[in-house]
């Protein structure tokens, strides 16, 4: 049932609701970016201690929203803090700046090169929408947060609707450590609209669904002004093992693929959502056991449980699929069981309505008869963030280079498995379309920090006039590339 359309005057006064933060916002973008370096870093820092003094509480509040669990959530609010600090060393470095200069040549040819001082520069106020799985990593002081703050950016957070209090109490537990506006929460689905087509906004990072994310990403696009929309959406992860890898270690390999599928009760963005195994594997029974071993759990949401038993009912029953293991539905209605679906890969290719993604504890195991029929079928599969190769080195290496080749995802993972992304310089969280809208940029690592700034470059100015990052005093102490250099 589609949702009402919202009443004009309710529809002006999330308007107004997002406008009264965007104005803040703005009015503190011009200190936030000539804030020296050092300055800007003690701010990330900030808001990591302010985050740690107060964890116990935080993770309290957002057990209470999201029952993800007292450890998992105290786990969270570490990497958050340690992604703060991460960009925190970034923004002291200097060298995310990226400054190059080309001092004047009157001898080039065919014509004199004049002075040219280029460096990344903050694109202004942005918004950025929280995840629904990750009440802190991805949410108020998530990665994006953190990342737009580091390039100098003041942020509009939209609260995700499955933890309210906990985004509310987030921000007033940092109010201090920040200058006024630097930092606004605003709440509702609409007020989130309101906030992409706000002029102020210069851009937006979005983690959530496909069909949010699309909806978003058309506003962002059909404003006067388009802006850049960094949306994480819907990933399938692929795992394939190879005939030699399932023969040497099938049963260690089902049993770990389990542990991912439903770690967190499937609601990791990475989570393997397809399993391709060579014909005649011999596998069921382990993969029957494993997974009707694993209990029912809660999810996050009456919205994530509805949407999860529903597209679950509705891949089961397809004529292509045959059930591996199905549970009965769980008595608590925001429970989701887990459960295995098994197809081939050539009914995959006549039937590509198999191909979409089911956010909770279940995947779809799918046969191949031969290495053309794997590879004609991962050519067929969308865009993700990470796809994983089990593989035997010695046995597999042609095998492999053409499935690394098939695999179009943001991350390939040798060997091991897609759920955990780690926190550092070389991470790509991000893919072609539909994993993200912006396949260019990830939204976890140092990285991140790019999705914020923009290129401008200043010719024969005046030393008097440039940006200190690009004086030759350098003041900032940034790396400077000069002439081409190192």
């Amino acid at each position: 049932m589609p949702t009402p359309a919202p009443s004009p005057d309710g529809a002006s006064a999330h308007a107004r609701t997002a406008a009264r933060a965007t104005a803040q916002a703005r009015a503190a973008a011009p200190a936030l970016a000539a804030l020296p370096l050092p300055a800007r870093a003690r701010l990330l820092r900030g808001l990591s201690h302010a985050l740690g003094e107060n964890a116990v509480h935080l993770a309290a509040v957002a057990e209470e929203e999201t029952r993800l669990g007292t450890e998992r959530l105290r786990g969270e609010i570490r990497r958050t803090q340690a992604q703060l600090e991460m960009f925190a060393d970034v923004v002291e470095a200097g060298a995310f700046l990226d400054v190059m200069i080309d001092p004047p040549d009157p001898a080039a040819r065919p014509a004199p090169r004049p002075d040219i001082r280029r460096m990344l520069v903050p694109l202004g106020p942005v918004a950025v929408f929280s995840a629904s799985n990750f009440p802190f990593a991805f949410s108020v002081l998530g990665g994006d947060t953190a990342s737009a703050l580091a390039a100098g950016c003041p942020v509009v957070v939209k609260a995700h609707e499955g933890h309210p209090r906990l985004s509310d109490l987030t921000r007033e537990l940092t109010a201090a450590t920040l200058p006024a506006g630097v930092l606004s929460v605003v709440h509702g689905r609409e007020t989130g609209r309101s906030l992409v087509t706000d002029p102020v906004i210069r851009a937006v990072g979005f983690t959530g669904s496909t069909s949010g994310g699309r909806a978003l990403f058309g506003l962002a696009n059909s404003r006067p002004d388009p802006i850049p929309f960094y949306g994480e959406l819907g990933s399938l992860n692929p795992v394939v093992v190879t005939p030699a890898a399932g023969a040497a270690r099938g049963a260690d390999i089902v049993r770990a693929y389990i542990a991912s599928v439903t770690l967190g009760q499937g609601q990791f963005c990475t989570k393997p959502g397809l399993l391709f195994l060579p014909a005649g594997h011999g596998l069921e029974d382990h993969l029957r056991q494993g997974i009707a071993a694993v209990q029912p759990g809660p999810l996050l949401g009456d919205w994530i449980s509805t949407a999860y038993r529903a597209t679950l009912a509705e891949l089961a029953a397809h004529p292509a699929v045959r059930p591996l293991h199905l549970a009965e539905e769980p008595d608590d209605p925001r429970a989701g069981a887990p459960a295995l679906l098994t197809t081939s890969a050539e009914e995959v290719r006549a039937c590509p309505e198999l191909l979409r993604e089911c956010f909770g504890p279940a995947s779809l195991v799918i046969t191949y008869t031969s290495a053309d029929d794997l590879l004609d079928t991962l050519h067929t599969l969308p865009g993700g963030l990470t796809a994983t190769i089990h593989g035997q080195e010695r046995e597999d290496e042609l095998l492999v280079r053409r499935l690394s080749a098939a695999l179009s995802a943001g991350r390939l993972v040798w060997n091991g498995w897609p759920t955990g992304v780690a926190v550092t310089a070389a991470m790509h969280h991000g893919g072609p379309w539909p994993a993200t809208t912006s396949p260019l940029h990830t939204s976890v690592g140092s990285r991140a920090v790019a999705r914020w700034m923009r290129p401008v470059a200043y010719q024969n100015m005046p030393e008097e006039l440039l940006p200190e990052p690009l004086q030759r005093a350098n003041p900032w102490n940034v790396p400077q590339q000069v002439d081409g250099g190192p």
